[in-house]
């Protein structure tokens, strides 16, 4: 049962949905780092249900750092955050301890626990758990920032309506980390919650794209096979509840490009090795160029819709139908972008720290 990542930095999670509390433990961090309780907040507040389209259910999220943490900052040992569950409705949920709802876990929980799991919102397997990932995140974050390493997501795409792309990389992420809607283009918001909102009217959910970019990485980072920094990227995306692809820089638009276009050319700027384009994601054979690491999520529709579904009773094994009621996201897009921009955090960090060493955030 594995619910630690990393290898230099380790960040395991515990907790469910509707459970006493949720938190996580991080491990290997650097001692001395001086703990932003503002960015925490801002960070857990960026997650939080803000508008019509997101779901009811609001949590204080008041965490508390239990270990770790000596007179504001890290001591080197175990970092524990623990967040209590406070507003949760569980009676919404016990139909699904025998009727699977598409799309979610239900079922594969089932097959796996051998029916001992807490079904209530989702258990383990709810999206209530990335509030952990956010809060550790952010620790880690802030201590790349002083580093010159900033990280930033921002819906790219959603009810079919775009915003721009990352321009001023630096700027732009700054101004994501005190957003209330992870956009560039402010002009992308209302439209998005527009169509939103029409979709939600009819019943029904809508997914998108987030797009993350990690600025100020040094190149040499990351490894030629089964490390690589796509990969260790692309673990952490897929450990996100709803994301269903990755795909780094131009990614699967490649499939249509000639070599003389795809190939992104270097060019000396003072000491900097730089590329006319960046095609490639900042990354060339698993490995970071220096460049900004750009890459792409597809995050699909929120599966709780409430429209009548064909599904099964697995326990009684019989074909039924299903009309979920409770507290759901029409889209969860704009509360996962801050999870994938600290889970990316902890990724480039657990890179860092296992290339020069323990003391490389101080």
């Amino acid at each position: 049962m594995k619910n630690t990542f990393g290898n230099a930095v380790k960040v395991t999670l515990f907790g469910e949905s509707h459970g006493d509390a949720i938190g996580a433990v991080i491990d290997g961090l650097t001692p001395g780092i001086e703990i932003d309780y503002e960015f925490i907040d801002r960070q857990l507040n960026r997650r939080r249900s803000k508008t019509q389209v997101c779901t009811q259910r609001v949590e204080k999220d008041d965490y508390r750092i239990i270990s770790g943490v000596f007179d504001g900052h890290t001591t080197g040992t175990p970092l524990c955050i623990v967040i209590p569950n406070r507003d949760t409705k569980s009676s919404d949920y016990q139909l699904f301890s025998s009727v699977a709802r598409p799309g979610h876990a239900d079922y594969t929980a089932n097959c796996k626990y051998h029916g001992y799991q807490d079904y209530r919102g989702g258990g383990h397997f709810s999206g209530r758990i990335t509030v952990a990932l956010v809060a550790a995140g952010a620790i880690i974050q802030s201590a790349l920032e002083k580093k010159g390493v900033y990280v930033g997501t921002h819906i790219k795409k959603c009810a079919d309506v775009c915003d721009r792309d990352f321009e001023n990389y630096v700027e732009d992420i700054k101004s994501l980390h005190v957003a209330q809607f992870s956009i560039l283009d402010e002009n992308s918001k209302e439209k998005m919650l527009s169509k939103t909102t029409e979709i939600k009217a009819n019943g029904d959910s809508v997914g998108g794209i987030m797009q993350t970019a990690i600025y100020g990485v040094p190149a040499g980072l990351g490894e030629p096979w089964f490390d690589s920094l796509e990969s260790m990227l692309s673990h952490a995306m897929f450990s996100i509840p709803a994301v269903k692809g990755v795909e780094f820089g131009i990614g699967f638009g490649c499939a249509n490009m000639k070599g003389s276009e795809m190939n992104d050319e270097f060019y000396v700027s003072g000491e900097n090795i730089l590329t006319k384009s960046n095609n490639n994601g900042g990354i060339n054979g698993g490995i970071s160029n220096g460049m900004p690491i750009v890459f792409n999520c597809a995050v699909k529709p929120t599966s709780s819709i409430p429209r009548k579904q064909k599904t099964v009773n697995f326990i009684d094994k019989y074909d039924t139908e299903i009309e979920i009621s409770g507290r759901h996201d029409s889209t969860i897009i704009p509360r996962a972008c801050v999870v994938a921009e600290t889970l990316s955090a902890i990724v480039i960090a657990d890179l860092l720290i296992g290339r020069y060493g323990t003391d490389y955030l101080l």
